[in-house]
């Protein structure tokens, strides 16, 4: 029974030991905007399948990246940021098709969408009269979270892609 219990416990170390464990990335810098590690503020990080997502103000401006971990490279992001908004805080769906954010223009704040694949960015807070922040989207892209300040405190709304709220409890009672 010894024997037994020796050879499993020996036999478990043995298989674990060969699996994989995570592996530090070796990321390029570059002083120029070419690559995901630059001189300036590179900021709030999110991981999508094979995409990072950031904020930056390598432009002296706040605008967002996407990171090609596979071809190690930038993405342009046509339609994406703007001279007369800062955007922070970028979330991106697993496939990449979707990025959320926060942005501020004008002084008024609110949760963009942009989606790769057409090109278009949309407001999905235009009309709602609050302080937004800090959005999140899941993995396929469907569903937004973010932060409101609708209700006087910090609460989360949950929105479809298309700016409409979705029918999720707000009264924990």
């Amino acid at each position: 029974m010894k024997r037994f219990i020796l050879f499993s416990v020996i036999t478990t170390l043995s298989l674990t030991a060969c699996s994989t464990y995570p592996t530090i990335q070796q990321l390029p810098f570059d002083a120029g905007e070419g690559t995901i590690n630059s001189p300036a503020a590179d900021m709030e990080p999110q991981i999508g399948s094979r995409y990072i997502v950031f904020s930056s103000d390598r432009r002296r401006r706040q605008d967002i990246y996407l990171y090609d971990i596979v071809e190690r490279r930038l993405l342009d992001l046509p339609g994406l940021n703007s001279f007369d908004a800062i955007a922070t805080h970028p979330s991106i769906s697993q496939d990449g098709r979707y990025i959320v954010f926060a942005t501020v223009r004008q002084g008024r704040s609110g949760i963009a969408l942009y989606d790769r694949q057409t090109r278009l960015l949309r407001n999905l807070t235009a009309n709602l009269q609050a302080e937004v922040r800090n959005p999140t989207i899941n993995g396929d892209g469907t569903i937004i979270a973010f932060e409101t300040s609708v209700n006087g405190q910090w609460d989360i709304l949950v929105y479809d892609r298309y700016g409409k709220p979705l029918g999720v409890p707000t009264d924990p009672r």
